[in-house]
């Protein structure tokens, strides 16, 4: 079992790159998107008041996903974060979730989870 600290690490990777992401795909949009990350919470929030929030959720070693569309959560699997119930990637979740919700065309790079 991973530790702690380890885990909290490795999510903290995890929100930076997806941040990152939303820098650049925002300085080549005219979407109007604000996003912040706080104590392992990143909320994105769109000009309509949307929110779409990814946090990470210790006591399961898990990040989840609070979206209109719904909640999910990511577990490790074969090093890359993956859908609980379906097994889709983050990366690629979240690349669905922000265009339908946000109208943001995100690139995100493969998170790797530990």
């Amino acid at each position: 079992m991973i530790t702690d600290t380890a885990f909290i690490a490795a999510t903290d990777r995890v929100l930076a790159d997806i941040g990152r992401a939303l820098d650049d795909a925002l300085a080549h949009s005219d979407v109007d998107a604000d996003w912040n990350i706080h104590e392992g919470i990143l909320e994105i929030e769109g000009a309509d008041g949307g929110k779409v929030i990814v946090n990470r959720h210790a006591p399961n070693r898990e990040i989840w996903v609070a979206a209109k569309s719904g909640g999910y959560h990511f577990r490790a699997d074969a090093g890359r974060w993956k859908d609980t119930r379906g097994g889709t990637e983050l990366a690629a979740a979240l690349t669905g979730i922000l265009a339908a919700e946000a109208g943001l065309q995100v690139t995100l790079p493969p998170l790797e989870a530990f």
